[in-house]
Order: structure tokens, then sequence, then C-alpha cells
């Protein structure tokens, strides 16, 4: 049987919502400790769950890096997760700055390999979706996620429908 979809997920913007004013956002315990970040209250508990039913491998595809499971992890009710080691700067970064191409892209799909795959992220263009779609060779599905609100009822839906309709058999 071959090895079911990866979900790439970030962390600012589809977990930690910014951009409207910070009293528009609800505040979920406990309080972050002084020298954690302070924006971690407004991590929805409830997305542990919402993550842990989508049918896939979650890693983390994040700026975070392990941060996210030493400080995210056990507010969100997850294990330790995979993480995506980020490559240093190549000479290929400054080309894909120049057409638009998302930093992120070319390492996922090198860690993807040929698995299908769904990434979570506030910062996907048309241009990271033309990429994927000429230079991975299965199912991917790059979901934006609006920064301000972060991962809503709507997003799970189509994520799970997603994953569901085009990676299980």
């Amino acid at each position: 049987m071959a090895p079911g979809p990866l979900i790439y997920l970030d962390v600012d913007g589809p977990l930690i919502p910014f951009g409207l004013e910070p009293s528009s956002y609800p505040l979920f315990g406990p309080s972050p400790q002084d020298d954690e970040n302070p924006l971690l209250g407004r991590l929805d508990p409830s997305h542990g769950l919402r993550l842990k039913a989508l049918p896939g491998e979650l890693i983390w595809a994040t700026t975070w890096l392990q941060d996210a499971n030493d400080s995210l992890a056990p507010r969100l009710g997850l294990p330790r997760l995979p993480v995506v080691d980020w490559p240093e700067p190549s000479d290929t970064d400054e080309f894909d700055a120049r057409i638009g191409l998302h930093w992120k892209t070319r390492p996922l799909l090198d860690h993807a390999q040929d698995r299908p795959f769904a990434w979570i992220d506030d910062e996907l263009s048309d241009i990271d979706r033309d990429w994927v779609s000429g230079n991975h060779p299965g199912p991917a599905l790059l979901h934006r996620v609006d920064p301000r609100r972060g991962l809503t009822s709507a997003d799970y839906r189509k994520l799970a429908e997603w994953l569901r309709e085009t990676c299980l058999p």
C-alpha cells in the first residue's frame, strides 16, 4: 500500500492569525510565559483535533522549526511532528524571488518526492500552484489561508474533501 498524503503546515497565519487589531483576536489559555512568543495566546487549541482528523501525515513547514514541536504541539494536543529542515540559501533563490516563487516551494517538492501533499500557508500564489503543477508528478493542493482569520471550518472542509477524494483509495 502506498504511503498516504503529506500535510505541510505553516504556523504564522494559518494557526496564529495576524494583521488585524490585536484586540480583535480571542485569547486562549494558558497565557504565554515571559520567554515565549506572546502571539501563542492566539493559538486556538481546537485546531489540534481538527488537524489530527485530516487523513494524512502532518508536517511542520514553518520557520518555527523545532520550536513548533516545543511550543505549539503541546498547546494543540499534537504529538511531536516531523519538521521540514529548510536548506541554506542557494543560487536559485534570487531567480525564484524575481519570478514570485515562494522560497518554500522548491524545498517542499524535494521533501515530498513523488507523494501527494496538501500545503497550508498564508503566502501562496498562482505562481506556486503553476510551478508545482509542472514539477510535481503527484496530486498537490496548495491551500492559501487568510492570515487575518487563520484556518476556518471552511478551510478544514476543503482540505478534508480534497485529501479524501484525491489521495485515498
